[in-house]
């Protein structure tokens, strides 16, 4: 607004945003019959921000929350950090995952044996990773012990017994107390070479993480049974280090590798998982760039929608300016109708993210069952139900986003309006 117009509001006892142009912004959004277009593109205008910012709020959310639920079971099943020796077998086991332990930042240490076998019934058979834990150790992987379905596990290292996961049990067809057995190709050592080793293992309990890639590949074995089963007399595979906080590893490797007390080597959870949680990152990006269009579409909708109806409202223009009002107020008037649309649509649009986000679990049940097929399918998403996580600091960009985009889509028509020249806009009504 120029200085006389300023000097001309204050002249007239009028103040910016006075209550005469919300007025008339009001009538504007209010079509009436022979501007039925002007309306119906102000009325996809909105519906493109809200479902545009609805669209985003509800995207990032379940990129959140499929980050975080594959972090928490990865993590929560994995060491933060794998130790393992260079100079000779872990036979001191008990004593390095102690002094591993006690190292400030960590929360646990827990050595294991490990080997890869085939799981096989009557029913099926299924390549699995074996894991040998003494039962303390399985006590504190909260995430296997906390989520048995089926057996108990009391009296896991005396029972000899083997802890499988749901999808594995469904697709051996077996339930707790049944026998399967476990193929390895590394048996024994005898004169003709080594033989490969079949066993029967009675299922003592089955757990479900939710993670079908873990539920359909972990098995778990008494610690002694493991070393027995995988040729590891008095040796351990490895120590996994649990951390208080997983994302300062780099703050503790220098004293494990000191509490240690020998030559090892270690990698840790960012190292094991880089290309897979980089590319979670790159799509979670680029996801945003491309539903950001969409809101970017619905701003220029409002542009197109604002100058159409200056040029509608040329006549209307005119007899406000001989009236006295500022092309100051004439700009404001188009400045509140255009940003009245990308405002109520973007707080509409993050209303709507929101519920989606709360409910999004059921909507996927509900849609999965209209439609009669499954809409997340475990084996490809690895999670058995579809997660969201609003994050605050996203969600307030989005909207401020939108709010910025919707008020500069204002910009242009409106100072078109404040140019008009009242006197050629009559001449030709």
């Amino acid at each position: 607004m120029s200085q006389a117009d300023a000097h001309a509001d204050a002249a007239g006892g009028t103040r910016p945003f006075a209550g005469f142009e919300w007025l008339i912004a009001g009538r504007y959004l209010r079509a009436r019959r022979k501007e039925g277009f002007i309306s119906v593109i102000a009325g996809f205008s909105f519906l493109g921000i809200t479902l545009g910012v609805a669209t985003l709020i509800i995207v990032m959310a379940v990129m959140n929350g499929f980050r975080t639920e594959l972090m928490n079971k990865i993590l929560g099943i994995n060491g933060h950090v794998v130790v393992q020796p260079l100079d000779g077998p872990l036979s001191d086991y008990e004593q390095v995952a102690d002094r591993l332990a006690k190292v400030s930042g960590v929360k646990f240490a827990i050595p294991l044996v490990e080997g890869q076998a085939l799981a096989s019934s009557p029913a099926a058979s299924n390549g699995v990773l074996v894991r040998g834990l003494r039962a303390q150790d399985l006590g504190k992987l909260q995430l296997v012990a906390k989520t048995i379905k089926e057996g108990t596990l009391e009296g896991f290292d005396e029972a000899g017994g083997i802890l499988i996961g749901r999808r594995l049990a469904d697709q051996l067809g077996v339930r707790a107390g049944d026998t399967i057995s476990l193929v390895t190709p590394r048996g024994a050592v005898t004169p003709m070479g080594v033989t490969p080793r079949i066993k029967g293992y009675q299922v003592q309990a089955i757990f479900e993480i939710g993670m079908s890639e873990y539920d359909a590949a972990f098995a778990f074995l008494p610690f002694a049974e493991a070393q027995a089963y995988f040729n590891r007399e008095n040796d351990a595979s490895s120590i996994e280090v649990y951390l208080d906080h997983p994302d300062k590893v780099d703050d503790v490797k220098q004293a494990l590798e000191k509490a240690a007390g020998r030559q090892i080597w270690m990698v840790d959870w960012r190292t094991r998982n880089k290309t897979f949680f980089s590319a979670l990152e790159v799509e979670r990006n680029v996801m945003f760039l491309i539903l950001t269009l969409i809101v970017l579409v619905a701003a220029l909708n409002i542009i197109s929608g604002l100058i159409m109806l200056v040029k509608d409202k040329g006549r209307d223009i005119a007899i406000l300016r001989t009236m006295g009002a500022t092309s100051g107020a004439v700009m404001r008037i188009f400045l509140i109708t255009g940003a009245s649309i990308g405002v109520v649509g973007t707080l509409a649009g993050f209303a709507l993210g929101m519920i989606v986000c709360w409910n999004v679990e059921s909507i996927r049940a509900f849609l999965a069952y209209l439609t009669g097929t499954e809409l997340f399918s475990p084996e490809i998403y690895f999670l058995s139900r579809l997660p969201a996580e609003p994050n605050l600091r996203e969600t307030a960009s989005v909207v401020l986003m939108a709010l910025v985009l919707s008020v500069v889509a204002t910009l242009y028509p409106s100072w078109r309006a404040a140019k008009l020249d009242p006197v050629e806009a009559l001449r030709y009504e």
